[in-house]
């Protein structure tokens, strides 16, 4: 399933793997960031279902969590699809408090209700509507299953020394000016890590930047959502950063190695990576056991753990 850049544009940023549901995995579902507090569809179609779910009681969240199926039209919502399903595609629609009910027929860009902050949530995560595909035949109901995903948009890699100034807080994360992005509301970009070699030969080979997409490291993988792969090309390559390895990439899916991200010499849950167009961009670090004030200066570094922090 390719998402069209018709679509992808009306979100501020967007990530395929920054989550540690299921889900999620291997690119199999995306979430997308509004620029209000509103769930503006991704696809066009007809509304089949609504549901309302119980969700993890956390004290900062609902406790209630909603399902929206819409029966898509892939011509008026722009969807490729690679391969032919004469079952027909369902999108599951999450984390939107529906005005809208089954027989109703919605386009791209209509407003399907509020956006709900469900115990679903990570305390840093911002609100988003989150997107996967099934065909028809298939457990609607059921988290796990969708298909994979692409957003059919060019997303430019940023390079990153790890060096920044806090920008904006709360209470759970701190954002750096750094890396700068070079066309804010034009176009997407995301920091980027070095590509190449094969995992384990200990040989560079050829190196190639490619955007970063995930929570590094405390959630188990991440993605390389841009990435293609040759014919020929080795089966597992090398993901390094900040002169790091981190992981092993299969195709643009990312197992992450144990490791520890650093700022100023100290351990913080990690970094929350994705595909933006923010005015305010720069690298946000998950870190609710550490307090940043706006104007500090920061050096983010990895090491190796043999207790690597991980959230699911």
């Amino acid at each position: 399933m390719r998402l069209p850049p018709s679509v992808v544009h009306g979100y501020r940023r967007f990530s395929l793997y920054n989550s540690p549901y299921p889900a999620h995995d291997r690119g199999c579902a995306i979430d997308l960031y509004p620029a209000d507090s509103r769930g503006r569809s991704p696809v066009a179609g007809e509304v089949v279902a609504t549901r309302t779910v119980r969700a993890p009681p956390k004290p900062y969240a609902a406790d209630e969590e909603f399902l929206i199926l819409v029966d898509i039209d892939a011509d008026r919502t722009g969807l490729r699809v690679d391969r032919p399903i004469d079952e027909g595609i369902v999108a599951r629609i999450l984390h939107v408090r529906p005005e809208v009910s089954p027989g109703d027929v919605v386009d791209v860009g209509d407003d399907l209700g509020p956006m709900v902050r469900s115990g679903f949530f990570a305390p840093w995560v911002g609100n988003h509507v989150h997107v996967g595909f099934r065909r028809s035949e298939q457990n609607l109901l059921r988290a796990g299953g969708s298909l994979p995903v692409e957003a059919a948009v060019d997303v430019e890699p940023l390079t990153w020394d790890g060096v920044g100034t806090v920008t904006r807080t709360g209470d759970t994360y701190a954002v750096l000016d750094s890396p700068t992005h070079p066309a804010p509301g034009e176009r997407f970009a995301g920091i980027a890590g070095l590509v190449g070699g094969e995992a384990g030969a200990g040989t560079a080979g050829e190196e190639t930047l490619t955007v970063l997409d995930g929570g590094l490291a405390h959630y188990t993988g991440g993605g390389l959502p841009g990435r293609t792969v040759a014919a020929g090309a080795p089966e597992s390559t090398t993901v390094t950063l900040l002169g790091h390895h981190l992981g092993d990439a299969t195709g643009r899916d990312v197992a992450w190695r144990d490791v520890d991200v650093l700022a100023n010499g100290d351990r913080i849950t990690g970094l929350s990576l994705f595909a933006a167009r923010d005015p305010a961009f720069g690298a946000k670090l998950v870190c609710p056991d550490r307090e940043f004030d706006v104007g500090d200066a920061v050096r983010v570094t990895v090491r190796d753990s043999d207790e690597p922090i991980r959230l699911g």
